[in-house]
Formats: structure tokens, C-alpha cells, sequence
């Protein structure tokens, strides 16, 4: 390429770029141009020439300040000129690190967990002597904190005071949160109630009678059910429940113990009676008169085992001959067999707990959605208790995976996931309904209060930061919402839900539909 071509680029990118066209400015553009077109000018190499002749600690500042041209170069080494005092300079940098540090303890202390997390981590990269590129960085992300932060939340208690988002203290103190005589009177009546409910749970369910510590804390509970509100019956409380339990698992045992002693003798007797194969309907006969003399007064608690057993016996007086044929060939695979399915029951309790949540966001998963939907429907025939379905989509998801791989992809899940389950209330269910589509159940909420909730959830989500590997990932969300009052059955309010969802993409994404 020719002097001419490069110049002509060079006034190019000066327009591209909107800069005036001044000698410095023109310098370096004609510089980028040069270098990109791999030409060497003396014109662009006095700074690399300048830079060689200064000494190797300043040839290092060079390198962080990234000086481009000769007036950079200049206001440099004028600098360096000017700091007759390198001591003071050294002091006055000193005093503001310190000054930031006590800037970012103070934050650590506010009410705020996102900046506080951010403030330490800061305190603690300052306190590492870290570089240009670290301390840039973090600047970005606090910089990322401002953009994102949403105070809007302190709203929600305008109803019961003035909201001063500037001063959260204040705000706090300006609550009015009236206590009337019947608010009070309703209160002490659910404090009795609970009382009842918690004097109740101490009871032993199995050993036969509480001891004395039981019954203090059960009486005072009894008496006076404002304890309940003190954080000393807390500890009583606990003591009483462990307690409690301690009885329960010890007569159990006592239990257990007095049940194997006779199924021990039972199995004695029995295997005995078949190694000698004679006199078995005889050696039965013993074995029922044994259990007849049995001392029922030690074992009050299990006549029906008893009756049981004693049934047994008299089963086993019928089928002697086949028991004495099997039953000393498998007592030992038996054993066995009957330890498998305990295991394979608790495994089986284990999994049916978890297969109610989805392994990537936490949420529940499409069984449980089911499970809900059955209960919420229960409660809308039952008690016209009425709900709202809202089904969620991330747009153009297949290209997220597509383009920054699968992993990416789980991590936009996973954030999309805690995003909608922090907009939602205690009493609404959340779920993933299959791939990137999700579903919420809304309790005691109509269609108006379905597209609220949804637009929250697609605002928080367009204004969201999805950030992997360093790279930021536009994310938008559609919605659609019907709620079961207007539907003849479960099925089609959720039919009318993924409707609506369908509306919402073919209308360009990134809406609610209803």
C-alpha cells in the first residue's frame, strides 16, 4: 500500500470516529493505519525511540500509563519533572488507598449483601498491591453494582409510611404499624392455640408416661402462652422436644427387645424341631403353649403382636411339613432378602424426594408441578379458591447453546431460575416445566395480578446481566397467563397458558400475553 492510500484511510477513521482532524490526531491515526497495512515510518517510532533512552523504571510506568503519542509522552516526563517532592506523592498515595479502604468498610456494614460480598473482596485486592488491570476490573464491577441495582422493592412499604430511598433508617423509623385491641386479642388467641398444639407435640406417642422436665416446661407453656414470644422458653423448648424423643426411642427399644426374645425362642424351637425332624405337630404344640403362658403383663403394649405370634403357631402346626422342609434351607436367604428391601425402601424414599427437584436450577420439577397443579385444583373446587398460570420461554435459547456451547446455556438456566423464584411470594410454586420453558402457580390470583408478576419477571430478566466467561449474553423472556376462574378444567387453563406463550413469540418475543 502507498503513503497516499494510507493517508486517505487515515482521514477516514478520523470521520468514522468523529475527531477533529489536529496534527496529534491525525498522527495517530495515520500510525494505526500504518502499522495495520505493516509499514514501518520514522514518523511513527519516536515514542519506541523516546521510550528506549529513559531509564527501566520509567520505561515500566510508560507501559502501564499506555502512552500513544508525543503529547502523551510529553505530559509524562513533564510530570515527572514537576514531582520535586516524591515523598509527598508517596504520602498523598498512601492517604487515599486508607481513605478508600475506610470508604469500603463502610459499605461492607451497610444493608446491602451484593455490595458488602463486593467491598470486601475489594478491601482484600488493595490490600495485595494489585496492578492496573486488577484495580480495572473491579471498577467494572462495581460499576456493573450501580447499573443494576434496584431499589424499588423499599415501595412496597409506602403503604404504611413516607419511603425515603436516600435513608433507609429513617424510612424504617417513619413505618406506622398500628397494634389494635383486636389485632392484640387475635394474637394472644393464636399464641393459646399454638400453645395447645406445642403442649401436645411434648406428649410421648409411645413410652407410656413424660418425666418431670416434660411437664414443667408443658405447664408453663399451658399457663401462660406469651412465653411463647421470649427467646428464654426457646432453649426449654428444644430440651423438652430432644427429650421427648429420647423416651419415644427407648421404649421402642424396650419394645423391639421384648418382641425378638420371643421370635428368638420361636426360631430356636422351630429350627431345633425340624433338625429332628420327629415329634414336629409335638414340639408345635410346646411352642403355642409357651406363647400362652407368656407374660402379658410385660408387654402391655403389644397384645396385638402377641395374638399374632400365637396366630402363628397355629398356622405352623398346619403346614408342618413344608416348613420342616424349607425352612432350614432359606432362614439364611431370607435374612438376606429381607435386609435388601429395607435398603431398597429407604433408597426408594430417598429417591422420590429428590426426583420432586431439578438437578440444574433447584426448582421443582415437572412431577412436582403436577402434584401442585392437583392440589390447587383440589382447593379451587373445593373452597373456589381461584389460581393463575403462568408459563415462561427464554427467546431464542437453541442460539445460546448454539453459540456459546451447552454449559453456557445451564447458566443462563440456573440465573433465570433465581431470578423468577426471587420475584415470586412464599405461597407461589415455581417450577421448570421441561428445557428452557418454566411454569409458575400462582395461589389466590387472577389473570391482572399473572400479568403483573410476569412483567416483572420479563423486565428483571431484559434488564438482567447474563455474563459467561467474561462475556455478556442478551437474554429476553415471553410469557403467557390465564387463570382457572374463567376455564372449565385444569387441562385447559394450562392449554390457554401455552397459548398465550405461543402469541408471545410469534408477536416478536420478549412480552406477556394474556
Amino acid at each position: 500500500m502507498t503513503i497516499q492510500g494510507i493517508i486517505k484511510k487515515a482521514i477516514k477513521r478520523l470521520e468514522l470516529e468523529g475527531k477533529l482532524l489536529t496534527p496529534d490526531a491525525y498522527s495517530e491515526a495515520f500510525c494505526k493505519e500504518a502499522s495495520k497495512a505493516g509499514m514501518t515510518t520514522e514518523d511513527c517510532s519516536h515514542i519506541d525511540k523516546a521510550t528506549k533512552s529513559l531509564n527501566k523504571e520509567f520505561q515500566k510506568e510508560l507501559t502501564q500509563y499506555r502512552i500513544k503519542t508525543m503529547q502523551e509522552f510529553t505530559r509524562f516526563i513533564i510530570s515527572k519533572l514537576n514531582r520535586t517532592n516524591p515523598s509527598q506523592c508517596l504520602e498523598t498515595l498512601d492517604a487515599q488507598t486508607a481513605l478508600m479502604k475506610r470508604m469500603l468498610q463502610v459499605v461492607e456494614v451497610l444493608h446491602n449483601k451484593e455490595a458488602s460480598d463486593l467491598a470486601v473482596k475489594s478491601i482484600d485486592l488493595l490490600n495485595q498491591s494489585p496492578n492496573a488491570s486488577q484495580i480495572d476490573q473491579f471498577r467494572q464491577l462495581w460499576i456493573n453494582f450501580l447499573t443494576t441495582y434496584d431499589d424499588t422493592f423499599l415501595q412496597s412499604l409506602s403503604a404504611l409510611g413516607k419511603i425515603d430511598n436516600t435513608n433507609l433508617k429513617e424510612s424504617i423509623q417513619n413505618l406506622n404499624i398500628p397494634l389494635t385491641n383486636s389485632s392484640s386479642s387475635s394474637a394472644a388467641s393464636d399464641l393459646s392455640k399454638i400453645s395447645n398444639l406445642l403442649v401436645s407435640s411434648l406428649v410421648p406417642s409411645i413410652a407410656s408416661s413424660a418425666n418431670d422436665k416434660i411437664a414443667n416446661v408443658s405447664e408453663k407453656i399451658r399457663k401462660n402462652p406469651s412465653l411463647l414470644d421470649s427467646a428464654s422458653i426457646s432453649a426449654e423448648v428444644k430440651s423438652a422436644i430432644s427429650l421427648r424423643i429420647a423416651l419415644d426411642k427407648e421404649s421402642v427399644k424396650e419394645m423391639v427387645e421384648s418382641i425378638d426374645g420371643v421370635l428368638d425362642k420361636l426360631s430356636l424351637r422351630l429350627i431345633d424341631m425340624i433338625e429332628k425332624s420327629d415329634n414336629s405337630t409335638i414340639e408345635i404344640q410346646k411352642i403355642k403353649h409357651e406363647l400362652e403362658s407368656y407374660n402379658e403383663a410385660d408387654t402391655t403394649n403389644f397384645k396385638i403382636a402377641h395374638k399374632k405370634l400365637f396366630t402363628i403357631a397355629l398356622a405352623l402346626e398346619e403346614n408342618t411339613q413344608i416348613l420342616s422342609k424349607d425352612l432350614h434351607n432359606h432362614s439364611g436367604e431370607v435374612s438376606q432378602l429381607s435386609a435388601k428391601i429395607r435398603k431398597l425402601e429407604d433408597e426408594l424414599e430417598t429417591a422420590k424426594q429428590e426426583s420432586k427437584e431439578d438437578f440444574l436450577t433447584k426448582l421443582y420439577n415437572k412431577r412436582a408441578l403436577d402434584e401442585m397443579m392437583n392440589v390447587k385444583e383440589a382447593e379451587f373446587k373445593r373452597y373456589g379458591h381461584n389460581y393463575s398460570i403462568v408459563m415462561f420461554d427464554l427467546d431464542h435459547f437453541k442460539d445460546v447453546n448454539d453459540n456459546y456451547g451447552h454449559d453456557a446455556g445451564d447458566a443462563i438456566l440456573s440465573a433465570f431460575a433465581k431470578i423468577i423464584k426471587k420475584e415470586a411470594r412464599t405461597v407461589d410454586t415455581i417450577g421448570r416445566f421441561g428445557g428452557e420453558e418454566f411454569m409458575a402457580i400462582l395461589s389466590e390470583t387472577d389473570t391482572k395480578g399473572g400479568v403483573i408478576f410476569a412483567e416483572k419477571v420479563r423486565a428483571h430478566v431484559e434488564k438482567a446481566k447474563f455474563m459467561y466467561k467474561g462475556k455478556r449474553i442478551n437474554v429476553t423472556v415471553s410469557c403467557g397467563v390465564s387463570e382457572r376462574a374463567t376455564h372449565m378444567s385444569q387441562e385447559s387453563v394450562v392449554k390457554t397458558a401455552d397459548e398465550f406463550l405461543y402469541k408471545a413469540k410469534t408477536e416478536g418475543r420478549n412480552r406477556v400475553a394474556h
